[in-house]
């Protein structure tokens, strides 16, 4: 069987929503600018999200801790998707709804930026996470696919893919969290002259 045809016509999406995310060229730097001024305050920034996306999340934040572009010092970050023990705990002492909000009050402090997941902009876990955020003085991006969904309304910053497909929003996603690492490391890290 010959997957030639398909290949190209899901390549083609990809790249056709890559070129379109240039219009989301100002909500992009102004997510870059949250994480380089905690950051550069001795804040750290926060990621959560829900399957594809906690992946993502924990990914994000690695390149933080870790380096992208630029062999620098660590830039504090976490994902509150990686600690079983506390997800399955949370989850069960409190519901799945608190595993990420518990975490952040435990973590948090004023200053911090967090960067919730979702592509359909609906994920209770992360909604209630950024109603915790708004509480603590946590800054708060939402970086969702087409429209934003409830997460639009209750963040500081909408980054909402123009796409309708889990698929190619995560896509979307990676590209603009490494964009936004590379802008932040840039303007950091990058040496003197």
């Amino acid at each position: 069987m010959d997957h030639q045809g398909y290949i190209a016509e899901y390549l083609g999406e990809t790249a056709r929503l890559i070129d379109d995310l240039k219009v989301l060229a100002p909500q992009i730097e102004a997510a870059a600018q949250m994480w380089i001024d905690a950051l550069a305050a001795g804040n750290k920034v926060i990621f959560c999200g829900n399957g594809g996306s906690a992946a993502d999340a924990q990914h994000l934040a690695a390149e933080l801790m870790g380096r992208f572009l630029i062999d620098r010092n660590p830039l504090p970050a976490m994902s509150l998707t990686v600690d079983t023990s506390a997800l399955t705990a949370i989850g069960n002492d409190y519901g799945y709804d608190k595993v990420f909000s518990r975490q952040l009050r435990g973590i948090a402090k004023p200053g911090d930026v967090l960067l919730g997941m979702s592509t359909s902009g609906n994920s209770a876990n992360v909604l209630d996470a950024f109603s915790i955020a708004r509480e603590l003085g946590v800054k708060t991006i939402a970086l969702t696919g087409e429209g934003g969904g409830k997460m639009g309304e209750g963040s500081d910053l909408l980054i909402a893919v123009p796409h309708g497909k889990t698929n190619h929003i995560q896509e979307a996603h990676i590209a603009i969290g490494h964009l936004i690492c590379a802008i932040t490391e840039a303007t950091l890290c990058s040496p003197k002259p």
